[in-house]
């Protein structure tokens, strides 16, 4: 019986080539060698990857939501296991009660509040158009722009229905991805010990950087959530005050959108108080759209830089510009979470960027040595 001349398949040094000329009719000697057959899996695993990451695309901004609230009470959950001795399950549970609460209902009463006020808006449609010509009117005389109002009007009622018809179309979508988010939360929350080292594992960094970016990141999302969350609800009350002050129709409606637009720096406050003070000033009210101009410039613009100032020192540092392109980039690309998850992304890649020039400067200084 002549004797079978092959390696075990599993050997790294098993080549079908160097077998001999009776290897090539053995029934048993592998087809591949080890690296092919790695090759092979690598190309297999390439092609799942991008088929899965195509497959979820839909649900991106439930896991990007899941990371977030993930990273945000990280601290809060580790404290409550490992401190005070509660199940990580019943910690991860309250947590969720907590983050839907405090941030899920809000939304929700916001997005009901719009809907609402522009079916108020579509049922009185008079008061519309008395207020689109005396805006016109005003332009006409003071800015040699006959038409302003009506067009923006039009432009404005295009988007709406637009947006109006997304989110109608997206409600079950938007229900299903609050669920997966908060159920791959649950799971991250309960194993984080072996989520975060599944993390470490398969990170191309050190460890000490791999400490480094993710603490940078965990500041990042505190100062986006925390901090920009607070300047955004000081901003949303502070307007609702002026309109209450200069009356104004619905302070508490403006002060809510005010909320949720001000996570834009700089730009998403005006975006309310400079055409309520136009409207104003077309009507007549000239004091009132001087005041709403003077309480928007100098009281909510000073406390955004002065809280901005504070947040700074308590949080991280990131710069306005980084806050506006994230959001830019972010909105359209993740939806709601980009407010959050798009200025991550640049501080991310920010980061990544300085570890990389960092990395560059050892190896070169090896080379040289």
């Amino acid at each position: 019986m002549p004797k079978q001349k092959y390696k075990a398949s599993g050997s790294e040094g098993t080549d079908r080539h160097d077998e001999g000329p009776d290897s090539i009719n053995d029934p048993f000697m592998p087809l591949y060698t080890l690296k092919e057959r790695n090759n092979i899996i690598l190309i297999i695993l390439i092609a799942v990857g991008i088929f899965l990451l195509y497959a979820s695309s839909g649900i991106i901004g439930a896991f990007l939501g899941a990371i977030i609230f993930y990273t945000f009470f990280r601290s809060l959950h580790i404290d409550l296991v490992e401190k005070k001795g509660w199940s990580p399950g019943l910690s991860a549970f309250l947590i969720i009660l907590l983050s839907f609460f405090a941030v899920i209902v809000p939304f929700l009463f916001t997005v009901s509040m719009v809907v609402s006020k522009i079916q108020q808006l579509s049922i009185n449609s008079e008061n519309i158009k008395q207020l689109i010509a005396n805006i016109d009117q005003f332009a006409a005389e003071n800015l040699k722009q006959p038409h302003l109002a009506e067009d923006i009007f039009a432009k404005a009622q295009t988007i709406a229905i637009r947006v109006l018809s997304s989110v109608a179309g997206r409600v079950g979508k938007v229900f299903m991805e609050v669920l997966i988010m908060y159920f791959l939360l649950y799971f991250m929350l309960t194993g984080h010990k072996q989520f975060e080292a599944s993390l470490r594992k398969y990170s191309p960094l050190s460890e000490a950087n791999n400490t480094r970016f993710g603490k940078e990141i965990e500041k990042m999302t505190f100062a986006n959530i925390l901090g920009q969350g607070l300047i955004s609800l000081v901003q949303g009350s502070s307007l609702a005050l002026s309109f209450f002050i200069f009356k104004v129709p619905d302070p508490v409606f403006w002060g809510m959108i005010t909320v949720f637009i001000s996570f834009i720096p700089f730009v998403g406050a005006p975006l309310i108080f400079i055409p309520a003070a136009a409207i104003q000033l077309s009507n007549g009210n000239t004091f009132a759209g001087i005041g709403l101009l003077l309480w928007g410039f100098l009281i909510i613009f000073t406390t955004d830089n002065v809280l901005r100032f504070f947040i700074s020192k308590w949080f991280a540092k990131t710069h306005p510009l980084i806050i506006i392109m994230g959001v830019v980039i972010g909105i359209p690309t993740f939806g709601i979470v980009g407010l959050v998850f798009g200025p991550l992304l640049i501080s991310g890649f920010l980061i990544l960027a300085n570890i990389y020039i960092e990395n560059r400067r050892i190896l070169e200084k090896e080379a040289a040595e």
